[in-house]
């Protein structure tokens, strides 16, 4: 096995020689008992002419190949959502023609999809009322139904600017509930992932959000599938879970705690739709392959290294777990190249990309050890260690 300099917190350089990778399989043949959704990143074009912080570039021919890898494994793509750096370098434009080629593809690959819509096209200055959100999500709505796309309800920003309580919530949400051609996925991602969404719900009480919520998802129940909450509290989505009516799931976007979560406590067990399981595809369907099969066990042995990886990846600022994301990718041959939308690939340090390194091999999710050992040492070339 290769062995690659690695450099340590208190600046020493280590030898670390890496472990053999598990061989996930490629394909996943069985079907299975939990619907996941990797929210997919998408693949930048580094040899494009254009101002990375200010225009997006896409290698559309990686970005499509990634999706129909997760679909070869029997995971949903959650389509122009966060991770693909919705709202942080990629534009409304860029993500409805993202959403056109991916539904496309789906259809002709026979994957599960859905599609974020949300109201990042509306700037900051016309954003004066609730009217306006309104405005907003309705059309992207409509662009995404004309596709024949499935609805992810994202988190707006701009409600959370003009609301000035959650009766703007039910407002709002409830024209938008009350026109959707088929069942939607809510999106509660907290200020964690997004500064700019404190306050979601109409109040900086999670307890009272939650309310809110499910008074929301109450009154429109035939028109939620489920909700998926980004708050990393494990406990806040137990009880939520417990709570929403009969048919409707609950989404775990929890990246830290998604094993116990998907996996249930006798009761009540949560579905997924997860960043996380765009870096950790592989594992996470072999994972729920073994859950399908009533092995618990085999599902938490392939799952349980891959926490330490995720918290890392999501560590503080949360925000940042883009960068993490992409990097495994590169790491594992899906892409060429280092590079991202608004040039995000410098959000993340040395030092934690050589921590993501170690834990993504102790998991065994660095697929060919050679390749992974040869791209880990270019980018620490890059940053002065030879």
């Amino acid at each position: 096995m290769p062995t690659i300099r690695l450099p340590r917190a208190d600046r020493s350089i280590e030898s670390y020689t890496l472990a053999p990778p598990r061989g996930f399989p490629a394909r996943t043949e069985r079907p299975l008992t939990r619907i996941a959704f990797a929210a997919a990143h998408m693949v930048a074009d580094p040899l494009a002419e254009c101002d990375p912080w200010l225009a997006p570039a896409i290698d559309w021919d990686r970005t499509i190949a990634f999706r129909e890898h997760l679909w070869d494994l029997g995971l949903g793509v959650a389509e122009a959502m966060d991770t693909a750096q919705r709202g942080m370098g990629l534009d409304w434009p860029t993500s409805l023609e993202l959403i056109r080629r991916s539904q496309s593809a789906a259809k002709a690959r026979g994957g599960v999809i859905a599609c974020g819509a949300g109201t990042d096209h509306l700037p900051p200055e016309n954003a004066r009322s609730v009217d306006d959100v309104i405005r907003a999500y309705e059309e992207q709505i409509e662009a995404i139904e004309d596709l024949d796309g499935r609805i992810i309800l994202m988190a707006s920003r701009a409600l959370a600017r003009v609301a000035t309580g959650p009766e703007d919530y039910v407002r709002v949400y409830g024209r938008i509930l009350s026109q959707v051609k088929q069942p939607v996925i809510l999106h509660w991602l907290g200020d964690m992932f997004d500064p700019a969404l404190a306050g979601y719900w109409g109040t900086a009480d999670v307890d009272a959000a939650m309310d809110t919520a499910l008074s929301i998802i109450g009154d429109f129940a035939a028109k939620v599938d489920g909700i998926k909450i980004s708050l990393l509290d494990k406990d806040k989505e137990i009880v939520m879970r417990r709570r929403l009516p009969d048919g409707v799931r609950m989404y775990t976007g929890d990246d830290f705690n998604y094993a116990e979560l998907i996996a249930g406590d006798g009761q009540h067990k949560s579905d997924a739709l997860l960043g996380i399981f765009d870096a950790i595809a592989p594992a996470a369907a072999a994972a729920l392959a073994h859950l399908a099969e009533g092995d618990e066990a085999g599902f938490h042995d392939i799952l349980a290294p891959t926490v330490p990886l995720s918290r890392h990846i999501f560590k503080a600022p949360t925000r940042f777990y883009k960068t993490g994301v992409v990097f495994m990718a590169y790491l594992n041959g899906h892409q060429d190249h280092f590079t991202m939308v608004g040039g995000q690939e410098s959000t993340r340090s040395t030092l934690h990309l050589a921590e993501l390194f170690r834990l993504a091999d102790k998991a065994g999710l660095l697929s060919d050890p050679d390749r992974a050992a040869q791209r880990m040492a270019a980018v620490l070339a890059v940053r002065g260690i030879s």
